[in-house]
């Protein structure tokens, strides 16, 4: 157990959680459910770890269900500093992984050194997308904000006007950890492109 008596180690964490906190002035491009306002990468995290915990059952494989949930809430973390690139915005993309790469690099730096190598091991697994729990992580990081999209009517779509082959080619590996949740997607987007809320 650790003790607050050793100060320097409660003293990186502490300022590692602070910084964490950052995470909630990030904005992203999708509404929450009711349309009133776009959610905070911190939102978006909470969201997928409740869906870890919700879902796991529906996982093509196996999963550590405590290690998925690390990972879908700390693996945004780095838009902190790299800021959040929209999904279809092809431009940003280019050069998101590099910013994201420097900004593991500072934050995960904070913390203790077993703390540090642990969350960044976690954060480059899901980057890698190659364990099941990764995979599973990367499958509801693309369900949520689908069935946010969904739920408000295709307001984020809409506005910025994106092609269901923008939406079929960001999740052409969505099955990978889940097929039965993949198969549901591909309803919702299918009732979005019937709606008009996704151009054909």
């Amino acid at each position: 157990m650790g003790s607050i008596e050793d100060n320097e180690r409660f003293d990186k964490i502490v300022k590692f959680f602070l910084e964490a906190d950052k995470e909630k002035l990030i904005t992203r491009q999708t509404y929450i459910n009711g349309g009133s306002r776009k959610e905070t990468d911190a939102e978006h995290a909470w969201s997928l770890a409740l869906g870890v915990l919700l879902f796991s059952e529906f996982s093509n494989a196996e999963i550590d269900v405590l290690k998925t949930v690390k990972m879908v809430l700390i693996h945004d973390i780095v838009e902190i500093d790299a800021g959040d690139t929209y999904a279809y915005d092809y431009a940003g993309q280019a050069s998101a992984h590099e910013r994201e790469e420097a900004a593991a690099d500072r934050l995960f730096g904070m913390l203790p050194e077993d703390m540090a190598t642990e969350f960044r091991a976690l954060w480059d697994e899901f980057e890698a997308r190659e364990t099941p729990e990764a995979k599973f992580a990367r499958t509801m990081d693309n369900f949520q904000p689908l069935q946010l999209n969904d739920a408000t009517g295709g307001k984020a779509w809409r506005e910025h006007e994106v092609h269901v082959s923008d939406v079929l080619k960001r999740n052409e590996r969505t099955a990978e950890g889940s097929d039965a949740i993949w198969e549901y997607m591909r309803s919702l987007i299918q009732r979005n492109v019937d709606k008009g809320n996704l151009k054909a």
